[in-house]
């Protein structure tokens, strides 16, 4: 068969559809009788909707339907993630009691987009106005407006992970490094917007949703309209992006089939631009109060960590469980004694947050490898030889850190060992300074394990399945729950079916995205784990479908099985290329019941599951080289520099591009993507994604140590870019202004941030 797939660069088969116009996104879907829906939503962050008059709506030309919270009283989407003591489970698709600005309050559907904009436009919202509260120092305070009066508190959940002693040995150590860290909010930017087809006929619901998690979506859709499951399908087949965004089923969604079994017919909707800010969930917006203990030989000692999340105006599908990721990554690849982190999720009048790509492992990294360098810093050692001298080495894993994480496979050293050799400083004389900055990280990847997601308050299972046919002509065809989002799955899981059953890859059709084509995948494209999870039960199917075609051979050929191998369409015994038997012969025979050996059934196909043991954990260590002037505050990235190890890599090619992409959104995190409120909760701010202006050269060296886990070896990818920029930035900032390093505990680090910065230090000097 030449050389395996399996470690090759082999091109993304998407790719020919998706940059010739053919990709299957739901803006693509054309049903005959369709009609469009739009989104009335809150002008206010906090009040009352105690009326919503639609006559002037309803007398727009084309109008069809408007539907207002009285109309849905009882339609309830779920929070998959619950927390310990959460006092909120669910939350109601069209509420009349109003949270925040761009909430949901009504759906006009029309003929037209147009005509359902302009009607929209006329709905009469009569509101009570109620005081509104942003930010989660404001909202734990005493007297503040309450969201949900009948709790008598903001804080929605409240718990500490690690070790209860961890105070006292923070208190006891000879050095402690204490700093107080804010991440702003940061919005998901897909390339395709969120978007719904639905069609509602014969008592069955047809959704095209633009979703990471399509077999969830249509189990909470089930739930919500009291359907049975069998009644509901969703298809998913090319997704633009989601980057946590589009995991789970949002309120205007769901109104979108609302509309469709109201009216009988499709509907359509698209969020508009304008409704990103305040619609799709954001995230990392956190606060944390942190202390690093050190020994007086700069060993760590204990880590403490009060971490206050804000939720937004109520618990989403994750609801506070991003916050308790991030304790329990704190620690990174490091030994600590002691390690605590208290967990509070608090809501605001602000839009609901979620997940996004890194789900909560940038804010722990930046807190933790801040402290390491400002601990450097103070002690006058140097950051990369203290960081190894506090890291794990090869030897001490497996190791499960103070919060509960079980490493699985590495060496940590080494990747840093290779990034400070890879780097180099800029020089240049043009009046600005400058400075390198390091952050390391241990990810967790592939999530799955269907007991623990039980024990942590997940309702979903963590397995996947896989569906592996071989046709009567030789032909593979591969099924599975995950979902193509731009992360090239369709053409890894392609090769490691070709590689592993024998055939050529242009022989492997791949099938994804469709709740009626695809076996179930609980919570579908999220947290790294595609390849990870679905792949592992793919590398499985394909072992016993490519030992049932040995058997067979091995029977018709009157050989032992150990004496086969497949090579070049065929069967053969090693060494007598003679006796052989093609894979179309052998399948042919198979789905005829021909000559089949005792006990064994005619077919070829293979379901199997796979439920990890455990997380599997993915590593890396990045480098940033920054230039700040000191004029302006602006901060350019001049070089940055990854090394990464996600296991066996499939496809390098593919890995090297999630790495890429990942670093310039955590670029876009460190330095300009924010989401700002009023007081009054309204967003204010333009947002700035990073250009191809702000993304310098980045190189990427990729290691390969295999998870002992995972069948077939692979660690997870997708969001390891995303990790190190900030902290990696942010360091690099601090050493070329060491004037105000201790104070660069902010992110994003705006032109305007800094230069307030460097403006107070001058007037005290």
């Amino acid at each position: 068969m030449g050389e395996p797939y399996v470690g090759a660069r082999t091109p993304r088969r998407e790719d020919a559809r998706l940059l010739t116009g053919r990709g299957r996104y739901v803006g693509a879907v054309r049903l005959p009788g369709t009609v469009h829906a739009y989104v009335v939503r809150s002008p206010i962050a906090h009040g009352r909707l105690l009326g919503c008059d639609a006559k002037a709506a309803w007398a727009v030309e084309g109008v069809l339907d408007v539907i207002t919270p009285g109309d849905a009283p009882d339609l309830r989407l779920p929070c998959v993630h619950l927390s310990p003591g959460q006092r909120l489970q669910s939350y109601r698709v069209l509420d009349d009691a109003i949270r925040y600005a761009g909430q949901p309050l009504a759906l006009v559907v029309a003929r037209t987009p147009e005509a359902a904009r302009d009607a929209a436009e006329l709905v009469d919202l009569s509101l009570d106005e109620l005081p509104a509260v942003v930010g989660t120092e404001r909202a734990m305070r005493d007297g503040a407006p309450l969201l949900y009066p009948e709790w008598g508190t903001n804080v929605l959940t409240d718990f500490t992970m690690g070790d209860e002693d961890c105070a006292a040995f923070v208190e006891g150590a000879a050095h402690v490094v204490e700093l107080t860290f804010t991440m702003g909010r940061v919005s998901p930017y897909p390339m395709e917007p969120r978007g719904v087809v639905a069609s509602y006929d014969d008592d069955e619901l047809t959704v095209h949703i633009s979703s990471q998690a399509p077999h969830q979506a249509r189990e909470h859709l089930a739930e919500a309209f009291g359907l049975s499951h069998d009644r509901v399908r969703v298809i998913s087949r090319d997704t633009g992006g989601g980057f946590g965004g589009k995991e789970h089923v949002y309120p205007d969604e769901a109104l979108i089939c609302l509309a469709s079994m109201r009216l009988g017919r499709p509907v359509s909707w698209s969020e508009s631009p304008g409704d990103r800010l305040v619609a799709t969930l954001p995230a990392r917006a956190a606060v944390h109060r942190a202390r690093l203990a050190l020994d007086g030989d700069g060993r760590f000692v204990a880590m403490y960590v009060d971490l206050v999340g804000d939720l937004g105006a109520h618990p989403s599908n994750v609801g506070a469980s991003t916050f308790a990721v991030t304790a329990t990554l704190l620690p990174g690849p490091y030994r600590f004694d002691r390690v605590a982190v208290r967990v509070r999720g608090v809501v605001t009048n602000t839009t609901p947050t979620g997940s996004y790509r890194g789900f909560g492992q940038p804010e722990g990294s930046l807190t933790r490898e801040r402290l390491i360098d400002e601990a450097a810093r103070r002690l006058g050692i140097d950051r990369v030889e203290l960081r190894l001298r506090n890291m794990l080495g090869p030897g001490e894993l497996p190791y499960t850190n103070r919060v509960y994480q079980r490493y699985d496979s590495g060496d940590y050293p080494h990747a840093l060992r290779t990034l400070r050799d890879l780097v180099a400083p800029v020089e240049k004389a043009d009046g600005r300074r400058r400075g390198i900055g390091y952050s390391c990280h241990v990810e967790t990847t592939g999530m799955g394990p269907s007991k623990e997601f039980r024990d942590t308050g997940i309702q979903a299972g963590g397995y996947e399945s896989v569906f592996l046919r071989m046709e009567q002509d030789a032909s593979v065809v591969v099924s599975s729950g995950v979902v193509s989002i731009g992360q090239g799955i369709e053409t890894a899981l392609a090769q490691l079916a070709a590689d592993r059953v024998g055939v050529p890859i242009e022989r492997v059709r791949v099938v994804l995205g469709d709740t009626a084509a695809t076996p179930y995948s609980s919570v579908g494209s999220i947290a790294s784990r595609s390849l990870v999870v679905g792949g592992g039960a793919l590398t499985r199917a394909a072992e016993r479908l490519r030992g049932k075609l040995v058997a067979l051979a091995a029977h018709r050929l009157e050989a032992a099985p150990g004496d086969l191998e497949i090579a070049d369409g065929v069967v053969r015994v090693k060494g007598d290329p003679a006796a052989s038997l093609t894979l179309r012969e052998l399948a042919t025979s198979a789905w005829r019941g021909w000559d089949l050996p005792d006990g064994v059934e005619p077919g070829l196909e293979e379901r199997v599951s796979y439920d990890p043991d455990a997380y599997t954990f993915a590593y890396g260590a990045h480098a940033a080289a920054v230039a700040v002037d000191p004029e302006t505050g602006a901060v350019e990235v001049e070089r940055y520099w990854v090394v990464n190890d996600a296991g066996v890599l499939v496809n390098p090619a593919v890995v090297e591009g999630q790495i890429r992409g990942g670093v310039v959104q955590g670029i876009g995190q460190a330095l300009t993507e924010e989401i700002v409120y009023t007081p009054e909760g309204q967003p204010i701010t333009d947002y700035f994604l990073p250009t191809t202006r702000e993304v310098p050269d980045i190189e990427v060296v990729m290691l390969e140590t295999p998870s002992p886990l995972t069948p077939g070896g692979m660690k997870g990818v997708g969001e390891s870019g995303t990790i190190g920029p900030p902290a990696a930035i942010a360091n690099a900032v601090a050493a070329a202004l060491p004037e105000i390093a201790g104070r660069i505990t902010d992110v994003p680090l705006t032109p305007y941030s800094l230069w307030s910065l460097l403006a107070e230090v001058a007037e005290t000097s």
